[in-house]
């Protein structure tokens, strides 16, 4: 396992590739390599009769260079980072920061590789071991490494040793874990792994060494005769608790999502009632009346000279009286209660009109008393 920043500053664990892994895949390679080459000889040789020494030694040469550095490139090109047989044992190749490799990367492990392996070959063999990510020059160079992609299936961990012994309970919930180095947890799992498969001596020699070296790394010490197993199985069943991001083994199944809430249709407003004939000057039941002002009363017809009820009569000044005055005095006119008409002249010619008409004073059909 190697740690890899990356441009986002995220630091990945990635496992690099085996050596054993990455000369089985260049063999692979080379033999696919070697196929090419044959049947590239085999078209050459059809055409010797017809070609110089300069024209076959320049097809050599290109179908050389073609094997070697073009093969490499545009597999690990157009793949990114693969050729035949990295894919075949599930290697890729990767930047140092864990990017895909790039066209000018794949070259530059091709060019060297052309030295390096096809002409030098312990150069690679010795760089590949002495390098803790197991680089060759090529590599070095490219700034790129070897990753295992595809990495062998671990056997599960029994039932016994997934969970926290019950006598440790008490104990496992003090544990301080951020001293334990990733190493260290995984030889104690590969140990709890295999418990089955080893001998009772070495069970008891490996468990007493493991169980040494993850308390040098684990505060509180176990209780007093706390068996090795039991002791590994405790602090790696906390370790998962605390961090599932560095789960080992056991991981928990996928857990189904649960079935979406049945989708709720609205309740659909009922339609309003159908309208109803009202008479006229009626408003329908239920609709509020707006409040209105009140008619004020009809004008009452006033006799000319007075004015209306409640108007306001200006204040006036008295009248000056009048001046004293003193008349002449004039005999009042005697006055009878019934006056005799004047006669009319039967021989005037209103005569018969002023005959017609009554005299004032008088009353028709009246006969005064004598």
């Amino acid at each position: 396992m190697s740690e890899v920043v990356t441009g986002e500053a995220v630091v990945l664990e990635l496992p690099v590739a085996s050596f054993p892994g990455r000369l089985l895949a260049l063999i692979i390679d080379l033999i696919l390599q070697s196929a090419i080459g044959l049947l590239a000889l085999i078209g050459i040789s059809l055409l010797v009769s017809r070609l110089n020494g300069d024209y076959l030694a320049a097809i050599l040469v290109g179908g050389y260079l073609f094997i070697t550095v073009v093969y490499a490139t545009l597999w690990e090109t157009m793949t990114r980072g693969k050729t035949p047989g990295k894919m075949a044992l599930g290697l890729r190749v990767v930047g140092d920061d864990g990017s895909p490799e790039r066209f000018r990367q794949a070259l530059v492990r091709s060019l060297v590789g052309l030295i390096e392996i096809y002409s030098f070959a312990p150069v690679a063999l010795i760089t590949s071991i002495v390098s803790a990510k197991g680089k060759r020059l090529g590599d070095v160079f490219a700034g790129t490494y070897v990753l295992q992609e595809r990495m062998p299936e671990r056997a599960a961990l029994p039932p016994v040793f997934a969970v926290v012994p019950p006598p440790l309970t008490v104990w496992a919930q003090s544990l301080q874990l951020s001293a334990l180095s990733d190493q260290t947890a995984d030889a104690a799992s590969s140990y709890l792994r295999r418990f089955a498969e080893l001998t009772p001596q070495a069970r008891e020699t490996l468990g007493i060494q493991l169980a040494n070296a993850v308390a040098a790394e684990v505060s509180p010490p176990p209780p007093p005769g706390t068996p090795p197993p039991a002791y590994l199985a405790a602090v790696l069943a906390v370790r998962r608790d605390r961090d599932p991001a560095r789960a080992r083994a056991n991981p928990p199944l996928p857990s189904v999502p649960p079935p979406p809430p049945p989708r709720t249709v609205p309740p659909v407003p009922p339609p309003p009632p159908p309208a109803v004939w009202q008479p006229s000057g009626t408003l329908p039941p239920g609709t509020p009346v707006p409040a209105t002002q009140p008619v004020p009363p009809p004008p009452v017809w006033q006799p000319s000279g007075t004015l209306p009820p409640g108007t306001p009569v200006p204040a006036t000044q008295p009248a000056p009286p009048p001046p004293a005055t003193h008349p002449a005095a004039t005999p009042a006119p005697t006055t009878q209660p019934w006056a005799t008409p004047p006669q009319p002249d039967p021989h005037t010619p209103d005569a018969d009109a002023a005959a017609a008409q009554p005299s004032r004073g008088s009353v028709p059909g009246f006969t005064p008393p004598d």
